[in-house]
């Protein structure tokens, strides 16, 4: 019974296809709580806490997306899946940009959701394994805290980081006007590489570039097929 106490939210329009998710997941030994759109979905998320969040795309009243970002804003570290019933680019890129985990595709595997399910929450259990025991970075004008996720620009508004775009911009100062490996980024923060994180990587890339374009001497560059460089410009 390991996974008893893992309390998972499953938000499914679909009566039939939500019920039997709930019963699958019940048997391997998750809590699960179900609702059938986004309005009681998100009743039932401030409601309780949450060890993960799965969500269909395609609902009355409100999208998954929409939820996605509601969500977000009370808590941006409870992993996310999006389930839909067709695969588009577009939506893929939209649901890792709100700040999801992982994208399936219906009809999919039970047994591969369960497995994601599985990394993900053990994946979280783990703390962050720094390369060393430094947290506070001071590059240019920027001062960064990676113990409080708080970047600051010449003593400015602090900008609070969420976790994974801390972990990243933690492993580009460590590794300052040098190459970090996308292999590298990839596997010490979501412990995987594959197109989904790669993609889910780029979009935090995008995010943290928008918090540094402050001063213009600081860059993040794209190495084609190697990686990132954090390029500080004296």
């Amino acid at each position: 019974m390991k996974n008893q106490n893992k309390k998972i939210l499953i938000v499914e329009d679909d009566p039939n296809f939500g019920k039997i998710l709930k019963e699958y997941l019940t048997l391997n030994d998750y809590d699960i709580v179900l609702a059938k759109n986004g309005i009681e979905g998100f009743e039932k998320f401030n409601k309780s806490d949450f060890d993960l969040c799965i969500l269909d795309i395609m609902m009355p009243y409100k999208d998954g997306f929409t939820l996605a970002k509601e969500i977000r804003e009370k808590n941006d570290e409870v992993p996310i899946f999006f389930l839909t019933a067709k695969h588009l680019k577009e939506d893929v890129l939209k649901g890792f940009k709100i700040g999801g985990d992982d994208y399936m595709t219906k009809p999919f595997d039970s047994e591969v959701l369960l497995a994601k399910i599985k990394a993900t929450l053990n994946r979280n259990k783990k703390s962050f394994i720094p390369d060393n025991d430094i947290f506070e970075f001071d590059f240019s004008d920027f001062n960064f805290n990676s113990k409080l996720r708080i970047l600051t620009y010449k003593h400015g508004e602090d900008i609070k980081l969420s976790p994974k775009e801390n972990q990243l911009l933690r492993l580009l100062v460590l590794h300052v006007n040098d190459l970090l490996p996308r292999e590298k980024a990839l596997n010490k923060i979501w412990r995987d590489d594959n197109y989904f994180t790669s993609r889910s990587m780029d979009v935090y890339i995008a995010k943290l570039r928008k918090y540094l374009v402050r001063d213009k001497k600081v860059q993040i560059l794209n190495i084609h097929g190697e990686g990132f460089r954090l390029v500080i410009n004296n």
